[in-house]
């Protein structure tokens, strides 16, 4: 096998590896999105970034298609898994919307570093579908700066609704 061989075949594993990332992302927003009642704001942008993410996943299936191949069913099922059992451990919160968007921040920083590893091994190879790869950057880049810009709201209107209402009223 070639190093160009070796590379390419580095990077389908990444592109299978970012899908099952991407499963796990739906399966950590879109309980998130059923729970929130007191924060549309977040509610309505997890919502479009939960479209983003759909959108992702179509792009990796087509790059991984080009390949001649498709993605791997057991790191899908494994990763969606583990964000289902997250979110269900911040469920049970007080400060759910809190931990949730800490947790977002991180996980939005995960892809986002696994996105520039990905279109870097495919410039190396010179292959093309590293644009495809940028636009799913450019949207988790977006996702994470709004979570940022947007964390001192969530955490004013988490302390008021705490403040005057209770834990319970504030968590979600």
């Amino acid at each position: 096998m070639t190093d160009h061989d070796r590379r390419t075949s580095l990077f389908i594993d990444g592109l299978r590896n970012a899908h099952a990332m991407e499963k796990q992302a739906l399966s950590i927003m879109t309980p998130q999105v059923a729970r929130i009642v007191n924060y549309p704001e977040v509610a309505d942008r997890l919502r479009a970034h939960i479209d983003e993410t759909e959108g992702q996943i179509a792009r990796l299936d087509e790059v991984l298609r080009g390949f001649d191949t498709s993605a791997s069913m057991l790191k899908d099922t494994g990763l969606s898994l583990s964000g289902s059992m997250a979110a269900m451990a911040h469920s049970v919160a007080g400060d759910e919307i809190l931990k949730n968007s800490f947790a977002n921040y991180a996980f939005e920083h995960f892809e986002i570093a696994s996105y520039k590893a990905l279109i870097t091994l495919g410039e190396d190879c010179g292959l093309a579908s590293v644009s495809t790869l940028q636009q799913s950057l450019d949207e988790e880049l977006r996702m994470a700066a709004w979570i940022d810009e947007t964390l001192p709201t969530v955490t004013r209107r988490y302390a008021e609704l705490y403040a005057g209402e209770g834990p319970g009223e504030a968590k979600a």
